[in-house]
């Protein structure tokens, strides 16, 4: 195991995070990471059960004089967003994540990081080995492949677990705790295209976007942060028609609850009108940038020569797939009315791909709201069945509904007044959380979500702030003996 994170305090915590990292866990293939976490709780002498999806339960009985408080559940999902920049070799079924620390910064070479959610599970971990932590009885949750689609909660076993409280470990802002999330649905569109042959005296070029921050497309879906297949779409829809583009590729996005930070699509132009389109995008370049200048500094949009394509789409497919796309909506619809600053619905234009003679486009919407959500789904739906595309739904997850009078989260406001001498932020989340689906398998449970800080997560500038993970664990500990009886 590395040891470039050994320095760092608390010292158990950080080492059970490298120890992850050295497991490869995307989602749907956690097995090298669920068979680690669940010898971790064999070594310590601990209960440790998996129910039939998977999903591990670690039990740790309370400390002395401490039997009477209620039970907790410290939960977290043991899987990651897997994205890379491109020409980044990484093999995240078999390569370790290559951690680093930069300044203030845990970061990874090039890829995502997995802080969302192994910091989480880390913590989980590192009080079943403290000895020093007073607490009633506990249980910790692992969760597999929460983020496409948390299945694992939905799988959940609704029997297995025996806590009053769950702590979710999968928050990202050191003195924020969050009492409700967003629930959401993935609306896919099928474009299927007749093949053409490439017109005669053509030449083609890979038209690029690329440079955008991307991240999560919950938590930075308010941002502005500039969407590459809607940057792309944009100059393509004003140059097809005008100068004869034929697009024979496209490509862009990697999660469905991520921004997409690059785009690619192959087209092919005519000889005559090279000058023209290569004249455009410069133009474009130029106007785009100076658009997204603030919130993305490193936005390019280029062209390179790039070999003639077998094929290209035909041009009543291509112009539906354009429209489409400029007319589908991205980013937030609307702003909570109850809570400031809180995105109340989105939707998020994720991914597209070209497979064989089809385009496959995937997007999300979100919404504290159900009734919202289902709006925004059918918004998007009717667009693509406008454009001819075939349409399909997710089975969605639901939200959680913030309580606030929670017996935890006074007990965490009081711990976090008396160890900061300042109130703690309260919010909700404009993401999913495991919460709104763990609340529906266990109706009675009090719960609550926090974590220490962490940025840019879902893309490869992830990077967890070092100096909130004490701060984050010591919360946890006082908590954790100051749990109410039962």
């Amino acid at each position: 195991m590395g040891t470039v994170l050994g320095e760092l305090k608390p010292a158990l915590v950080w080492k059970y995070f490298e120890e992850i990292c050295q497991h490869p866990r995307p989602s749907k293939h956690e097995e090298k990471v669920a068979e680690y976490i669940f010898s971790v709780g064999k070594k310590l002498n601990l209960e440790t059960v998996k129910d039939a999806f998977g999903n591990i339960v670690i039990r740790k009985p309370a400390t002395a004089g401490k039997e009477n408080l209620k039970t907790v559940v410290l939960q977290g999902h043991i899987d990651m967003v897997c994205e890379k920049n491109r020409g980044v070799e990484h093999d995240f079924d078999n390569d370790p994540i290559q951690v680093y620390i930069d300044g203030d910064f845990v970061k990874a070479k090039g890829t995502t990081l997995g802080a969302d959610n192994g910091i989480g599970v880390a913590a989980a971990l590192a009080v079943l080995e403290d000895s020093a932590i007073q607490h009633g009885p506990i249980e910790c949750l692992f969760t597999l492949d929460e983020e496409t689609g948390l299945t694992g909660a939905a799988s959940l076993d609704p029997t297995i677990l025996k806590a009053d409280i769950l702590l979710n470990l999968d928050s990202e802002e050191l003195g924020t705790f969050f009492i409700g999330c967003s629930g959401g649905k993935n609306t896919a569109a099928k474009f299927t295209f007749t093949p053409e042959n490439v017109p005669a005296d053509s030449v083609a070029y890979e038209v690029k976007v690329a440079g955008l921050q991307g991240g999560h497309s919950g938590l930075e879906i308010h941002t502005g942060r500039g969407n590459a297949i809607k940057i792309l779409n944009r100059f393509l829809w004003n140059v097809t028609s005008k100068l004869g583009i034929r697009l024979a590729q496209i490509e862009g996005g990697n999660k469905h609850n991520a921004i997409p930070r690059e785009t690619f699509a192959v087209v092919t132009v005519s000889k005559a009108n090279e000058a023209e389109f290569l004249s455009s995008l410069t133009n474009y370049n130029k106007t785009i940038k100076e658009e997204l200048a603030t919130n993305e500094p490193n936005l390019k949009v280029s062209a390179e020569t790039f070999a003639i394509p077998t094929n290209v789409m035909d041009a009543k497919t291509t112009a539906n797939l354009l429209n489409a796309l400029y007319a589908v909506p991205h980013g937030v619809i609307t702003m909570s009315p109850d809570i400031a600053g809180l995105v109340e619905t989105s939707t998020n234009l994720a991914t597209i791909i070209t497979e064989g003679n089809n385009v496959n486009i995937v997007t999300s919407q979100r919404s504290s709201v159900a009734t919202e959500n289902q709006d925004v789904v059918d918004m998007v739906h009717s667009v693509f069945v406008l454009a001819g595309a075939e349409v399909s739904h997710g089975d969605g997850y639901p939200g959680w509904k913030p309580n606030v009078h929670s017996e935890i989260l006074k007990v965490f406001k009081t711990v976090y007044q008396n160890m900061n001498g300042k109130e703690p932020e309260v919010a909700a989340i404009h993401a999913g959380l495991e919460c709104g689906i763990i609340s529906e398998k266990y109706p009675n449970m009090d719960m609550i979500s926090f974590g220490p800080t962490m940025f840019g997560v879902h893309s490869p500038d992830e990077r967890l702030n070092i100096p909130s993970v004490q701060p984050f664990y010591e919360l946890l500990a006082n908590v954790l003996n100051n749990i109410p009886t039962k």
